[in-house]
């Protein structure tokens, strides 16, 4: 195969030959938890690690990265594999031209604003590309998952937060700013809850996991996280079952906003929640009915992803892929 080279944000050379013995090092940061992986050019995740992202203390993730990319390193040197370069995925806006993170809601506060790309290139002597992590997931999808093939997809990741990944015409759409895909600040009751963005009514603050669990704990009135909430309203109970009404409709209303505003091919749920919300599908559809133009709607297939623990990997992989002109 041919090599394709494109000068990285970094200034180094991105290099992808498709020997059979290469590799991509794979990163999905998390508030919490950190999951990385050497990735073949076809998506076959090879190895997967994860550790806790501040497994030495508070503000150590950046350590956590350099540790998790030199074990990777050398696992792939052991095992006779090149690697080709890095690509990592990050909870935030990030600015995808200078691979640094934005200050905004950033669950992973010591990296706000840290020239990541360049650090870690410099560090490693490798191309490295950094971007939002749902649009690093979009891109998995698109390219080895459940999108291939797909001129147009969103990816709405339902979890602690609620993000969006957008891909058009075979392009990743991430806004002039980093911003685009910030589905979960969309508001959907200009009177409603108040957010951590400064707003009130945001899709986020009535189907994130962590705003699930505040209502379910101020209206149950004990402790209680998201996932409690789901099986409790399976089990019957009332105020459980008033709050996971409230979550379709919600989401029903953020979807429609998908459907109509981009009417894209297929609109995928991913994360916790959206996993809880499996045995609902019909149901948060009919909502979204309520408000999505009905043609709209009808050539827009809305899927709930039951993503295995490779899949969020894939993505980084998908991301070095993308910006260095590679395919799988």
């Amino acid at each position: 195969m041919r090599e394709r080279r494109r000068t990285t944000a970094a200034g180094t050379r991105a290099t992808l030959r498709g020997s059979g013995r290469e590799a991509i090092l794979s990163i999905d940061v998390g508030g919490t938890t950190t999951a990385a992986g050497l990735v073949s050019p076809d998506g076959s995740v090879l190895t997967h690690v994860e550790t806790p992202t501040h497994k030495a203390g508070p503000g150590t993730a950046l350590a956590t990265l350099l540790d998790l990319l030199q074990g990777l390193r050398e696992a792939a040197r052991s095992r006779s594999i090149d690697v080709a370069g890095i690509g990592i995925g990050v909870p935030g806006a990030v600015d995808a031209d200078r691979g640094a993170v934005g200050a905004d809601i950033n669950y992973v506060p010591e990296l706000a604003s840290v020239p990541l790309a360049e650090t870690l290139a410099e560090r490693l002597r490798l191309p490295v590309f950094v971007d939002n992590d749902v649009n690093v997931l979009a891109l998995g999808e698109w390219m080895f998952g459940t999108g291939r093939g797909a001129s147009s997809l969103v990816v709405l990741a339902l979890g602690t937060g609620v993000g969006g990944g957008i891909i058009l015409g075979g392009r990743l759409h991430r806004g002039g700013g980093g911003y685009g895909g910030e589905l979960g600040h969309v508001p959907i009751n200009f009177d409603g809850r108040p957010c951590i963005c400064g707003g009130r009514g945001c899709l986020k603050t009535y189907v994130s996991g962590t705003d699930i669990a505040l209502q379910g704990t101020e209206r149950l009135k004990r402790p209680v996280d998201a996932a409690t909430v789901f099986l409790l309203a399976d089990q019957g109970d009332p105020v459980a079952r008033e709050i996971v009404e409230e979550v379709c409709q919600a989401l029903g209303a953020g979807l429609a906003v998908i459907v109509n505003g981009l009417n894209p091919e297929l609109l995928l749920l991913a994360g916790s929640v959206a996993k809880s919300l499996k045995p609902r599908e019909r149901e948060i559809r009919d909502q979204t009915g309520r408000y999505a133009f009905a043609r709209a709607l009808a050539s827009t297939r809305i899927e709930i992803l039951s993503m295995d623990k490779d899949a969020t990997i894939r993505g980084g992989a998908a991301l070095y892929l993308y910006q260095t002109g590679g395919q799988a």
